[in-house]
């Protein structure tokens, strides 16, 4: 298995081991458009892997703060409390960086700051609510699911499943 993700088409594709795709899911990659900087607010690019799979059984809408479930269950009344929080629901799917020097930063000298880093930027594959806009571009640089479809990837893929983040308006594979 892997992952294909289009942040034109604002579009995760799940592929099997020839490369056919599976299922494809809409998506919210950052409002702020691909980049990889630390503080840029943006969707890295290139090839990733899952490092993590976090949340595994809990409940629907489960939110997690630092990749720990709070003890909340996410409701509009606990949105609407909280405007500002970023939301992150029921599953996560930590990304780390294969590209040193891209989005994976090299190995930290004396003084060097850390500022391609995807997983220290802990940018994640993650439910969001149910009110929250998919298909189009809008969260803080992660990648934002309805949390069904999250909860059904999260079923196919492991810890090592690779993950491709580009800017490809369209993808060769199509399901019938």
């Amino acid at each position: 298995m892997r992952i294909h993700i289009s942040l034109a088409r604002q579009i995760l594709t799940l592929l099997d081991e020839r490369d056919i795709p599976l299922c494809r899911y809409p998506v919210s990659t950052a409002a702020n458009g691909p980049g990889e900087q630390s503080g840029s607010y943006c969707t890295p690019r290139g090839k990733h892997i899952i490092r993590a799979r976090i949340g595994s059984g809990a409940p629907v809408n489960t939110v997690f703060v630092r990749r720990r479930p709070t003890g909340e269950i996410y409701t509009p009344e606990l949105g609407n409390a909280f405007p500002e929080r970023d939301w992150i629901l029921t599953r996560i799917l930590w990304l780390r960086g294969c590209e040193w020097g891209f989005n994976r930063d090299l190995k930290r000298d004396c003084g060097t700051q850390r500022t391609v880093d995807t997983m220290r930027r802990y940018i994640y594959i993650h439910g969001s609510p149910d009110d929250i806009v998919v298909g189009q571009a809008g969260s803080h640089g992660c990648i934002r699911m309805k949390n069904s479809d999250l909860i059904e990837l999260f079923e196919c893929v492991s810890v090592g499943t690779v993950v491709e983040i580009d800017n490809a308006d369209d993808f060769r594979g199509c399901l019938e």
